[in-house]
């Protein structure tokens, strides 16, 4: 326990310093992303590794728990996804991107290269780990094909086993945006030089509701992003009907091309991660927009928990890998001891986050960001 606290310590100091000079911020959603990141640690802690196990009757219910269901807090990613990336690329919910290619190429170089850093890492700690126990949470040894369609951001599509957990995500954000880049550039030449406003809302109502409908409602589809979509579409039709400069009949017109969908979903066939997708929405559109400052410790962790939370995401699993594999190996099998190992893990997890993101995320974003934005690609006509 005392180990745990000390990691805590450290982060947070790490976190305090990663956030000085960002202020004002929007403090819901780094609240909202700082807390799912970390129901995601604890999701794989409870669903990977032996620790967990030997917990388990110690405390049953909360593993169970953790176990099961609080991997539905990826929805929350999900929607805040959608709903930052219609205030990036249409915040008025107009049609049209003039380059959409670029824009998917950004994408590309703010996740990719982090990402294959962080992969890379889970095949060495797995190739350790796999010297101190047998489990299933441990993967094969990569093969070369196997490596090149995580860079590729393809292995799920490709039907290659994911070499940490998570993967998929990425994956499926990548592709979540490349749709809706391109989507915005059909929609803008469909619409020519016509003030087409509810063109854009229209498609994406529509698509919410073929999602959760249909793909959604097929697990064969999880690899792709119209699966995906209904949740995603909710976090962009939350940031439009959010907008103060909206007349009060077309923000409820938005609101409810949003809920109808979702709510007749939930009574076809009621989905708990549709149900949060839909609750989490709802509380973007009435406090999405709103910035907070970072002018006490509280929100200063908050933050920075939110702005790590992608680095978060990325290195956790090959954290927790090694650490489950030393507690197996070295501590006895008791549960109170496997409880303090995954106390470890998870303060273990954010404090490699916060070191990933400084030695790594940014330091990466910079130059592929830099290198992306000298890339010459013929924008398409818009």
């Amino acid at each position: 326990m005392h180990m745990a606290k000390i990691g805590m310590n450290l982060v947070a100091g790490r976190i305090s310093r990663a956030t000085e000079a960002v202020s004002p911020q929007f403090g819901l959603i780094n609240l909202l992303k700082a807390g799912a990141a970390q129901l995601i640690v604890l999701h794989h802690l409870a669903f990977y590794g032996p620790m967990a196990d030997h917990v388990r009757p110690l405390l049953p219910a909360l593993i169970d728990w953790l176990g099961t269901s609080a991997r539905i807090a990826v929805q929350v990613f999900l929607v805040i996804s959608g709903f930052l990336v219609a205030k990036s690329l249409t915040p008025s919910g107009y049609p049209g991107l003039r380059d959409p290619l670029g824009a998917i190429w950004r994408r590309y170089a703010k996740l990719a290269p982090p990402f294959i850093v962080a992969t890379l890492l889970a095949v060495v700690a797995s190739g350790v780990a796999r010297t101190w126990m047998t489990h299933d949470s441990i993967s094969a040894p990569a093969t070369l094909s196997q490596l090149g369609a995580h860079m590729l951001l393809l292995h799920g599509v490709l039907g290659y086993e994911s070499l940490s957990a998570g993967a998929w995500y990425v994956a499926i954000d990548f592709q979540l945006y490349a749709l809706i880049a391109l989507t915005l550039w059909l929609a803008g030449l469909v619409a020519g030089k016509r003030p087409w406003l509810w063109l854009m809302p229209v498609v994406i109502a529509s698509g919410i509701m073929f999602s959760l409908l249909y793909f959604n409602l097929d697990a064969d589809w999880d690899n792709w992003a119209p699966y995906f979509v209904g949740s995603y579409g909710l976090g962009m039709m939350a940031w439009w009907a959010s907008d103060a400069r909206r007349k009060p009949g077309a923000v409820f017109l938005l609101v409810l091309m949003a809920l109808v969908p979702a709510l007749v979903a939930l009574v076809v066939d009621f989905r708990s991660r549709i149900a949060l997708a839909l609750v989490v929405a709802c509380v973007l559109f009435l406090f999405g927009r709103v910035k907070t400052v970072s002018d006490g410790q509280g929100w200063s962790v908050v933050n920075g928990l939110g702005r790590i939370s992608y680095s978060v995401f990325l290195i956790h699993f090959p954290v927790c890998l090694l650490v489950n594999a030393v507690f197996t190996r070295f501590a006895p099998a008791e549960p109170q001891w496997q409880a303090m190992g995954m106390l470890v893990a998870w303060a273990s997890s954010l404090l490699a986050g916060a070191f990933f993101f400084e030695c790594v995320e940014t330091p990466l974003g910079r130059v592929f960001q830099s290198t992306a934005r000298r890339v010459v690609v013929r924008p398409l006509p818009a």
